[in-house]
């Protein structure tokens, strides 16, 4: 469970009395791995466009006691490194990073790609994935949302597709900061929002035309309703 991001923790200085900021929205691993060298989880919230930690939260985060940053990349979107760097460079801080990005040209992410723009041109009714300038998104997870208006809300839109033939899950069930190990009193309106209206949609590799097609056809249907004002 993160044995090697604990080493570098370790490597980083991080131990008793210290802190490491990271997100709570995907951040439970990283946040054992924290807890593992005896240092505390700092949390902070996420970018509501890629779900990855958002730089300007993690500064306002950052105190005399902490020692690194720990970003995790989500869903195959790269945190932003270049402004966590240049932060971690002002305030003297590590950087360790968790959730390995896949190679971009491996044939598996080629073929997600292409299911994942197939799907961004034919979507509706949901909040599509949003990609980064510059960016090239590996998509190990299609991730949208399905905003709650209370018609209908994310768990009801997701037994909906379920019971149409789509699989689909919620990538992050518990965001870290509300985990018993971890519960701390602290305003995260990002990270509670995407805990609640995200969900992930098939996108593998070998996903075949007929099932794409299923997969648009259930979401336009159902999102329909997402349009209608709520009662």
């Amino acid at each position: 469970m993160g044995t090697t991001q604990t080493a570098q923790l370790i490597a980083a200085g991080a131990s008793v009395g210290d802190e490491v900021v990271l997100p709570a929205f995907g951040g439970a691993e990283a946040a054992e791995a924290v807890r593992q060298t005896g240092a505390r989880p700092v949390f902070a919230d996420i970018d509501p466009k890629n779900f990855c930690l958002d730089p300007k939260a993690a500064e306002a985060a950052v105190t005399d006691r902490t020692v690194a940053i720990a970003p995790v990349h989500l869903f195959g979107h790269p945190a932003d490194m270049v402004c966590l760097l240049e932060l971690a460079q002002r305030a003297g801080l590590q950087i360790v990073e968790f959730g390995a990005m896949p190679p971009v040209i491996a044939v598996d992410a080629v073929r997600r790609r292409q299911h994942a723009a197939y799907l961004d041109r034919r979507l509706s009714g949901v909040v599509k994935p949003s990609v980064a300038q510059g960016v090239e998104h590996a998509y190990t997870e299609y991730v949208v949302r399905v905003p709650g208006n209370g018609r209908p809300d994310r768990d009801a839109f997701k037994r909906a597709l379920r019971a149409r033939g789509v699989e689909c899950h919620v990538p992050v069930k518990t965001p870290a900061h509300r985990m018993p190990e971890y519960r701390c009193d602290v305003h995260l309106p990002e990270t509670e929002r995407a805990a609640d209206e995200t969900l992930a949609l098939p996108v593998r590799a070998s996903l075949t035309k007929r099932e794409l097609h299923r997969i648009v056809s259930a979401c336009n249907a159902l999102g329909g309703l997402l349009m209608e004002p709520a009662c």
